[in-house]
């Protein structure tokens, strides 16, 4: 498929949520609808659109890439496992505090547990976690589209980053949330598509039924699911089980992006349906996106094609993309395009919008303000998102300079670091009810722990043998920042009733 064809089909493709946005925004851009979708969205809707959010070009492109490593192969679903049940965590914990509160941003509860300092610390950690991973999401999507289309145009990596990021500002910047509930919906569904056609077309391909494939796959190398041998190792399954719950709860349940969208539905029943069909959903898709990765390195090998290098460095995360536009035929390369699509540009508008909101509710007080949807406080919104958008071009252009690692490896490591001390000051909220803290101490517990972190995990071999700490280092940050904040605590005058 030649770089025209590909730059076509975005750009109609972007024409058509541009046009879906200025239709739902046609009576109302109002903050209301912006940050909460007026209160009043599908939980259905909200619950398929979710799934192209959570997986993103990450999970679309980097998971399948991984596959082909030795220590990784199937690993993944060890943490999938995790994050299902941390999802189901979620719903039966988290939700029902944040529907009995009423939130907007889910961070007004550490200011009513905690304080006003250690709000203001939850709210800017948040900020900092979901540019930086956003913006190594949306590099994944960006490369590819440099390596196959703007290169041909002569157009440099950051001018394919701004114009990226301008277009998720043309339909998200009016109506944010109750745009994206069906932007979203939309992606999702193209999305899904092009896993099961990516899967069938591999089979065609070769010359493999759907039963014969589920057996190749399964009798392959790559197919290993459960790594139980070596508890050292980064891939142990308990680890990663581990993982994945405490990853889920602090990347989904204490992160405003995907909890925006579950507080804008009409109540706490609603929202709980949303996450149940939501979590069985996410765990069969992840299924096929371990699968599709299998049978790209049997079809890789099968037709010696190699892994694509960059810069003399083997990149996995363009093995799924260097497969569907060079060496299958049109359609299938136009149905991967779509997926990858759908899936980086529904995970990059929820977040855009999610850290919008954050500022304007946390920083701006925009929630509380009787003249909030005024049409000068709606411009200042307009700023907000348009200082967001250039944050994430910074950043991606920073990355590009830096990254020599699989972008999925690179995205659960930095949330280990960045999410951490939410979930120690969650933890502490909601188990030290008797207690509060010293408010103004709260930052400096939440910049020791991260320091402490990576020091362990750059010596973890000196000081604990040959244990190496992976996806478990979520946990061990969270534990260290309620350590802290136990040590910086008081007693409370009374005790709370959140």
């Amino acid at each position: 498929m030649t770089s025209g064809t590909i730059l076509t089909i975005i750009i109609i493709y972007f024409g058509i949520l541009i046009l879906i946005s200025n239709v739902v925004t046609k009576k109302d851009s109002s903050n209301d609808a912006f940050f909460k979708a007026n209160k009043n969205a599908k939980w259905y809707l909200v619950a398929f659109g979710m799934i192209g959010t959570a997986l993103s070009g990450v999970t679309f492109i980097s998971v399948p890439g991984e596959v082909g490593n030795p220590d990784f192969q199937f690993k993944y679903f060890q943490f999938v496992l995790g994050n299902a049940i941390g999802f189901i965590i979620i719903a039966t914990v988290l939700l029902p505090l944040y529907y009995r509160m009423n939130l907007t941003s889910i961070y007004s509860y550490i200011e009513q547990r905690l304080g006003v300092v250690s709000y203001k610390t939850a709210a800017t950690i948040f900020l900092i976690s979901r540019t930086i991973g956003s913006a190594f999401r949306l590099y994944l999507v960006v490369i590819v589209l440099q390596r196959f289309v703007f290169d041909d145009f002569g157009i440099s990596f950051g001018v394919t980053v701004l114009i990226s990021l301008a277009l998720i500002f043309a339909y998200t910047y009016r109506g944010g949330l109750k745009t994206i509930i069906i932007t979203d919906t939309l992606q999702t569904f193209f999305l899904v598509l092009s896993v099961f056609l990516t899967i069938i077309f591999i089979c065609d391909s070769l010359d493999l039924s759907f039963i014969d494939a589920f057996e190749t796959v399964k009798n392959s190398n790559y197919s290993k699911v459960f790594f139980y041998e070596d508890y050292l190792k980064g891939n142990y399954v308990i680890k990663q089980i581990l993982g994945g719950i405490f990853v889920t709860i602090a990347m989904v349940g204490l992160d405003q992006d995907l909890m925006q969208k579950n507080l804008s539905c009409a109540n706490i029943g609603e929202a709980q349906k949303n996450m149940f069909t939501f979590t069985g959903i996410f765990v069969i898709i992840n299924i096929f996106f371990l699968s599709v990765g299998a049978l790209l390195y049997l079809y890789a090998e099968k037709n010696g094609i190699s892994v694509p290098m960059v810069d003399g460095v083997k990149r996995t995360d363009l093995l799924f993309p260097e497969i569907a536009f060079n060496h299958l035929n049109m359609v299938p390369a136009v149905v991967f395009l779509l997926g990858l699509t759908a899936a980086t540009f529904a995970t990059t508008d929820s977040a855009l919008t999610a850290l919008t909101t954050s500022f304007c509710v946390d920083f701006l007080g925009m929630d509380k303000a009787e003249n909030q949807n005024k049409p000068n406080v709606v411009r200042k919104r307009y700023l907000v998102h348009i200082g967001f958008s250039f944050l994430m071009f910074i950043v991606i252009i920073i990355f590009n300079s830096l990254n020599d690692k699989s972008v999925v490896t690179m995205i659960f490591k930095v949330a280990s670091y960045t999410y951490g001390p939410l979930l120690g000051l969650y933890a502490f909220g909601l188990f030290m009810k008797s207690k509060t803290v010293h408010d103004k101490l709260v930052p400096i517990v939440c910049v020791i722990s991260p320091l402490i972190c990576f020091l362990l995990t750059k010596n973890s071999t000196a000081f604990f043998g040959d244990y190496v700490i992976d996806n478990e280092l979520i946990i061990v940050n969270g534990i260290i920042t309620f350590i802290g904040l136990l040590l910086i605590s008081k007693p409370a005058t009374s005790q709370t009733k959140f």
